[in-house]
């Protein structure tokens, strides 16, 4: 990957996010060339640092994949906001910042003496990102929760799993992941573009339910226009069949197969050698007789290569995909051949694995500039290069505790 200057740089960001959406949000604008300061504490670390997997099966602080995959491109500075004097340090920090981040629940910042008010007080252009589970209004502000919980509560949890067996979820913290992140990262880069233009900063309140009350618009829009909920259904499809997964040949291997249109059923019935009624050449008698429609395809894909057949299906036009495992993704020749594995040298994992930006911009591409720092890693380089600190001051402070 050539390099050039990140479309962020000369942003810099105090980040006081910690755990998946904040981190991630973070993470985004560092791969992009943001200078992020991830504000941290010995004293209460962060929860991904103790989150496996851990490389080479060994916990420790410094070895979560977890944590280094949300906090790539990053510095760590260590720093006891209990003290006086650390909370006096992080509005130094405030005061020449372009953004600061904070994902707690509403009114940790500013029992901190950090808040939104005090931070646009002290540096009239800063963009303040708060990302609390509910936002800082209504009588939901003070719940917290997890990417599981607010999944729950946004409506997701209803709308994934079999109609017949209970809510399972999506098996990760989807809104950790996509919406919440993305949103907040977007909000982000729109206020910046504001206060570079204008001169004026602003507060970003964002609820974290709400990204993923979003993602959910299809089945919000029929709920209100028919008065009649969607439920969960499975990988089945509100018109199309056969559209499911399907169990091929070897263990636990598996294919997506969805036929949107006649012609993907055509070609579907040749490939497999089906010999169907002929009334399922019609979409809605195929939808009718979906039960005994995907018994069907089932049989006819099991002693087939998953891989293979998707190769096949695709060949002849009909969307299907294999069910990938992480191990296929870390092989798959697609994301190879578009660079979106990189390898990084870190401290105590040694050369580890991570993912690109997921998006490629031709002029100013994103780029892993360092793997994720160690706990506390650049709390000297900081405190001289922000704080204008010696390195004697700087000792002492470590000894007093301040920073940490």
């Amino acid at each position: 990957m050539t390099a050039h200057a990140g479309a962020l740089e000369g942003v810099r960001v105090i980040d006081f996010c910690w755990v998946g959406a904040g981190s991630f949000a973070t993470k985004i604008l560092a791969d992009h060339g943001a200078d992020v300061v991830k504000i941290e504490s010995s004293a209460k670390v962060d929860g991904l640092r103790l989150s496996p997997p851990f490389a080479g099966r060994l916990p420790g602080v410094n070895r979560s994949g977890y944590f280094a995959d949300r906090n790539s491109s990053k510095r760590s500075m260590a720093l006891n906001l209990k003290s006086e004097d650390g909370r006096r340090l992080a509005l130094e920090l405030i005061r020449d910042a372009d953004v600061v981040a904070n994902n707690f629940t509403p009114g940790v910042m500013e029992r901190f003496g950090l808040g939104p008010e005090v931070a646009l007080g002290i540096n009239p252009r800063i963009v303040y990102l708060s990302m609390s589970m509910q936002g800082s209004g209504g009588p939901h502000r003070h719940h917290i929760g997890y990417g599981s919980t607010m999944a729950a509560i946004a409506g997701l949890h209803d709308l994934t799993g079999e109609s017949s067996r209970d809510p399972i979820g999506t098996g990760t913290n989807y809104p950790d992941h996509i919406p919440n992140p993305t949103h907040a990262a977007i909000a982000v880069l729109a206020a910046v573009r504001h206060s570079r233009r204008s001169g004026h900063g602003q507060a970003i309140d964002i609820a974290q339910v709400e990204p993923m009350v979003s993602a959910l618009g299809a089945a919000i829009l029929q709920s209100s226009l028919s008065g009649r909920p969607q439920h969960r259904r499975g990988n089945h499809h509100p018109t199309a069949a056969p559209h499911n997964v399907y169990r091929c040949a070897g263990e636990d291997r598996w294919i997506a197969i969805a036929t949107m249109t006649d012609d993907h059923w055509s070609h579907l019935v040749v490939e497999l050698g089906l010999r169907p009624p002929v009334a399922w050449a019609s979409a809605t008698e195929r939808k009718a007789a979906e039960a005994e429609l995907d018994g069907l395809v089932a049989d006819a894909v099991a002693r087939r290569d998953a891989v293979q057949l998707a190769r096949a299906l695709n060949a002849r036009g009909v969307p299907a995909g294999v069910v990938s495992t992480a191990a296929d993704l870390v092989d798959d020749p697609q994301l190879i051949a578009r660079e979106h594995w990189q390898h990084l040298e870190h401290p105590e994992m040694g050369r580890t694995t991570y993912a690109s930006p997921p998006f490629q911009l031709s002029a100013t591409p994103g780029r892993l500039s360092r793997p994720a720092p160690l706990l506390g890693e650049h709390t000297i380089e900081a405190a001289e290069q922000f704080l204008g600190i010696g390195s004697d001051e700087a000792a002492e402070l470590v000894r007093c505790g301040v920073l940490r």
